[in-house]
């Protein structure tokens, strides 16, 4: 007995470790999610109160009425906020990740629905295509898939809803500094008597200027005291929300009851409707929790809501109601007129950190959306700066920093009063969040294979209680609820007719791309000059050959030795690992040295480094040669577009290629000439010379990683492989040549008058302003080659 306990205690114990690991590791996400996740749904106790009463509402002033206020915003934190948002929509994630555009691509993983026609069978060979969890392919595909898939107009229709919820989250990042910071600062009015309210949306300015001026420095620095701050502001809110129901009204806890919502309505009536436009505003900062949990996975943040969040947030609500119950005239600044004077400037300097905070999240999330419509090609070419590599996803976009100040700046000054920022800043967070709504119900269906009852009963129970808020903000557009809307609907028309316009393009490059025949006909030579050297051939085809290569040989018959053509796409999926991100492919015979690369991203991968990419594909290229060789991947030698396979860098085969980083051009080898194969340069003295004035004027170049490939001098069974290899080695130290189409399109001349000015004057006017596909790529000017074509489309 003794041995057999014993023996039971030994295989307890790494569970029992496993168990305590996995409970640190829950906490610890818990405790960082609290400044990263919650700053802007925790800083609204600031300005519900006082937005609610700021209407008609201030008439009713009195004890039912103030219970019947927090009795709305109770139950509207618990239905919208708990059982939406944490307990179910943190469950729709996309391999975890969350938000509008991963609800829309998983709903394109599962249906046809994506309007841009790059779909390959490969991608959904991709180990995080599909989630095993609600995943099935055999289940019959449901009515409403087949009706969506068969309608084009239902599937713009549902692009449309998607962008449009992208457009009201880059408003929201107008919005909500602006909303945080002001709020916070009209602390100020109550200490300092003398202060205007043009004073604190002076002040507020400057604060809101240094936050996006600091922008480019990244938030990584100062990070580690966000936690910490919000910590602070939620328990300075739930200890003063304690301390008020103690000290003014303890009888406030009845109010948790529905019936004085009953109560409020009977009073109120119509005044009482319209004043849900501040109501609503205590669950805004929720959906930022589900769009930005990809990090911190959903336990943790379930754990930090449940335990710190909700009952710090209900408390301190409830605080205020206990508060104005008895202080009825204190509505217009409830918030600091609760907090005892010993604690007021400790509380006034925590709120305005704790504003900082919730801005500076906001920001970070527009710029993810940013970068995610930028993947699937809905936002026109912007500079994405990865701040630090060891952090992956924090992104920097200049454009988008310094368009959101100049927009949070107009906000603060041409609406100075908070009551109107709210309106504005609720309208675009209630559209967000009826889109959210709206496309969980498909993911529902179509994703989780749920009956469409189940998907209907979601939209009923939760759509019409969002419905009942937005007729409340339709009364308040004259009054600052417009400002969203005007921003959305010009976000809207840029973001849409960019993917049109790509749209369109692509189609032209698909019409005119020319059949591989075509070039086995050519022979070995194409029928021009092969020069030392390889060329990257950038397509957004994945497969033939693009107009780009024949327009080129067309006018210049003479190419490079090495030919590949490299198709950069997105998949509807939120990351692509490493491994599989390239699929090899060789087209045509052996000796036409041509060769297909597909780099498949995900819509949040950040990829900054071009010099990677060719240090990748050349040795991805070595290895599908080697795997020939080896009989591990069989290609015909008369195949006309060779088959692709995700190629793997192996050590069985990767030690024959050495790899080393050269401080210059030319380098000498260290390794004894019986150890690698000797590879001189084929290029002349003044190409050289040439090349090294270039790399002296361009910075750029200078700070490129000049890597160095060997091939080690062992047996081969054919020595065609040899060749074959060293002429890949030869070629990338020749250089490196990017070519790129440069294309033009416009409206045929029968096309509609919205076409020709959607096209000829839109999308062309974007396209001339924003950032070409060679400063995208990072691609240095000494090695590009751009070839113009023109389409009518």
């Amino acid at each position: 007995m003794p041995l057999s306990s014993e023996g039971t205690h030994t295989q307890r114990a790494p569970s029992m470790v496993d168990n305590r690991n996995q409970c640190k590791s829950v906490f610890l996400l818990a405790y960082q999610s609290l400044g990263f996740l919650f700053g802007d749904l925790t800083i609204s106790p600031l300005y519900v109160y006082p937005i609610t009463f700021s209407g008609r509402l201030r008439h009713y002033q009195n004890e039912d009425t103030v219970f019947g206020a927090f009795s709305l915003i109770f139950w509207t934190l618990t239905l919208i906020s708990l059982f939406k948002y944490v307990i179910l929509m943190l469950s729709a994630d996309d391999n975890g990740e969350g938000g509008i555009i991963a609800l829309y691509s998983l709903l394109c993983r599962n249906a046809k629905l994506c309007l841009l026609p790059n779909h390959q069978a490969a991608d959904e060979e991709l180990s995080t295509y599909h989630n095993p969890s609600y995943s099935n392919r055999n289940i019959s595909s449901s009515a409403l898939k087949r009706f969506i898939e068969r309608h084009k107009s239902t599937k713009t229709v549902l692009l449309l809803l998607v962008l449009l919820g992208a457009c009201m989250v880059i408003s929201v990042g107008a919005l909500t500094p602006a909303i945080s910071v002001v709020s916070s600062m009209e602390g100020l009015k109550i200490q300092a008597k003398s202060t205007n309210n043009s004073t604190v949306v002076l002040i507020s300015c400057v604060l809101l200027v240094g936050l996006f001026v600091l922008q480019h420095r990244g938030s990584h620095k100062v990070a580690i005291m966000f936690p910490p701050i919000m910590i602070l502001w939620l328990l300075s809110i739930f200890i003063v929300g304690i301390y008020n129901i103690v000290e003014w009204n303890p009888r406030v806890y009845q109010a948790l009851s529905p019936y004085y919502i009953y109560k409020f309505f009977r009073i109120t009536g119509k005044d009482g409707w319209i004043s849900l436009v501040g109501v609503f505003l205590c669950i805004t900062g929720t959906e930022a929790m589900f769009a930005d949990f990809g990090y911190f996975t959903a336990t943790p943040i379930r754990v930090a809501f449940c335990c710190v969040i909700y009952p710090s947030l209900v408390l301190q609500y409830m605080g205020q109601a206990a508060y104005l119950s008895k202080n009825l005239t204190a509505m217009p600044i409830s918030f600091y007129a609760s907090i005892p004077d010993l604690l007021f400037w400790p509380f006034f300097v925590v709120a305005v950190l704790a504003a900082v905070v919730s801005s500076q999240a906001v920001i970070s999330a527009t710029f993810s959306i940013i970068k995610q419509c930028h993947a699937l090609e809905c936002f026109p070419r912007v500079k994405i700066v990865h701040t630090r590599r060891w952090i992956h996803g924090q992104i920097y976009v200049p454009e988008i920093n310094w368009i959101l100040m100049i927009l949070c700046l107009a906000v603060t000054v041409g609406l100075q009063d908070t009551n109107h920022i709210g309106y504005a800043y609720g309208i675009a967070y209630l559209t967000v969040t009826i889109v959210t709504t709206w496309l969980t119900s498909l993911v529902i269906n179509l994703v989780w294979h749920q009956s469409l009852i189940v998907a209907l009963v979601f939209i009923i129970l939760f759509g019409s209680l969002e419905t009942i808020f937005l007729s409340s903000y339709c009364m308040k557009i004259p009054k600052g609820g417009w400002a969203p809307l005007l921003l959305s609907a010009i976000f809207l028309v840029i973001m849409y007719v960019w993917h049109y316009g790509s749209r369109k393009k692509y189609l032209s490059d698909l019409h005119n791309k020319v059949s591989m025949k075509w070039i086995l006909t050519l022979g070995p030579s194409l029928g021009i000059v092969r020069v030392p050297g390889i060329a990257l051939i950038y397509t957004e085809l994945a497969t033939g050959v693009p107009a780009t290569f024949t327009h080129f040989l067309t006018n210049l018959p003479a190419f490079y030795q090495v030919v590949v053509f490299v198709c950069a796409k997105t998949v509807p999926i939120p990351h692509v690992p490493h491994k599989e991100r390239y699929l090899i492919g060789r087209i045509g015979p052996k000796s036409y040295r041509m060769y297909r690369c597909i780099v498949r991203n995900g819509y949040k991968d950040v990829y900054n480094n071009e010099n990677d990419l060719e240090t990748d594909l050349v040795m991805s290229i070595v290895e599908l040669i080697q795997l020939e060789s080896e009989g591990c991947y069989g290609t015909s030698d008369g195949s006309v577009d060779g088959r692709m396979a995700v190629i793997r860098t192996s050590e069985k085969f990767g030690t024959r290629l050495l790899m080393s980083e050269s401080a210059g051009i030319e380098q000498s080898s260290h390794n004894s000439p019986s150890e690698t194969l000797r590879v001189s340069s084929s290029k002349s003295s003044t190409l050289k010379n040439l090349q090294a004035t270039y790399e002296q004027e361009s910075p750029q170049l200078n700070s490129r990683r000049r890597i160095r490939f060997e091939l080690l001098n062992t047996k081969y069974r054919n020595p065609r492989v040899k060749d074959e290899l060293l002429e890949i080695v030869e070629a990338k130290h020749a250089g490196v040549a990017y070519v790129i189409g440069h294309s033009h399109i416009k409206a045929k001349w029968n096309s509609s008058f919205i076409k020709k000015f959607a096209v000829n004057i839109v999308y062309s006017f974007l396209r001339k302003n924003c950032r070409s596909p060679a400063v995208s790529l990072n691609i240095p000017q000494i090695c590009l080659i751009e070839v113009g074509l023109n389409y009518h489309v």
